[in-house]
């Protein structure tokens, strides 16, 4: 295949990483059944995170809280971050088999096989954080607000490098961040399994993703690759900020949440409190270096 009739144009080394990829996926699927101890339940009288974690942590907002009511937000923030996953997995098939359809002649065959792999397990994902929610109780959260839109509507009609690319800025902020904080002894069992079984996958999908992005980034005309900047450079600081803390949040607790979801003001206070910055710096150091090497913010 010419490289000008490949729409996912990789090198020779980054295609054999790719096979790769695929070789562990076959070699390690994860198994809706038994991936996660099911019968043994989840306990909500646990952490799902770390309890420093909370959106609002560090302010007076949360110091005025029972301590009741800080492991309700910590449960309530979990199931964002799991909806926020679903809302994600469930679109990644439709847009990369959609790929597979409309580009199947530009695809090598290395490439056109990840991508299958890639749909599947995000539907054995989407399947295992709805079963884990139900089993917790834990009701679903809207859409990201734009980001869903972005997912649904706009990427479908750019190119598939513009598509993978965003797609991974998404799922690799989501993914540090249910990492950063789920993985310690004192969280919840089956909160902490949940991630770090959804993270063997996420890793290869990670790597797939920075490949893809890296590649188009070296080799796109200089044209689109601004205009790709100019986009992530809008996105990424909304990302950063919707995950930081979301204003659905009042829509949930039991309780009277002392920040209105209109407040933009204190909004804007949370999402950049000394506690979210210092969070922030921890968990995306890694995403941070990768989209500066590539001039993405």
């Amino acid at each position: 295949m010419s490289a000008e009739l490949n729409i996912l144009p990789l090198s020779e080394e980054r295609i054999n990483k790719v096979k790769k990829l695929s070789k562990t996926s076959h070699d390690n699927v994860m198994d809706f059944k038994t991936v996660l101890p099911w019968d043994n339940g989840v306990d909500k009288s646990l952490y799902p995170k770390q309890p420093d974690h909370l959106w609002i942590y560090g302010t007076p907002y949360c110091d005025a809280l029972t301590d009741e009511q800080r492991l309700e937000l910590a449960w309530l923030e979990t199931a964002r971050d799991i909806s926020m996953f679903i809302w994600l997995e469930q679109t990644i098939p439709v847009l990369y088999m959609g790929y597979i359809t409309q580009y199947g002649d530009q695809l090598n065959k290395e490439t056109t096989e990840y991508l299958m792999i890639f749909s599947k397990e995000e539907i054995v994902h989407t399947m295992t954080f709805k079963r884990f929610m139900k089993i917790a109780n834990l009701d679903m959260w809207h859409p990201p607000v734009g980001l869903y839109d972005l997912l649904t509507k706009t990427l479908p009609k750019m190119s598939p490098p513009v598509g993978i690319l965003f797609t991974l800025l998404i799922e690799w902020v989501a993914e540090l961040g249910a990492m950063h904080t789920s993985q310690k002894d004192n969280i919840e069992p089956m909160t902490r399994q949940l991630f770090k079984a959804h993270h063997f996958d996420e890793a290869r999908h990670i790597a797939f993703g920075r490949w893809i992005s890296e590649a188009f980034i070296e080799n796109a005309p200089a044209e689109q690759v601004a205009q790709v900047r100019a986009m992530s450079k809008e996105i990424i600081p909304k990302l950063i900020n919707m995950f930081t803390y979301n204003p659905e949040i009042p829509r949930h607790t039991s309780f009277d949440f002392p920040i209105a979801s209109d407040d933009q003001e204190k909004i804007n206070e949370i999402w950049n409190s000394e506690n979210n910055q210092r969070i922030n710096s921890e968990r995306f150091t890694e995403f941070y270096s990768w989209i500066d090497k590539l001039g993405l913010r």
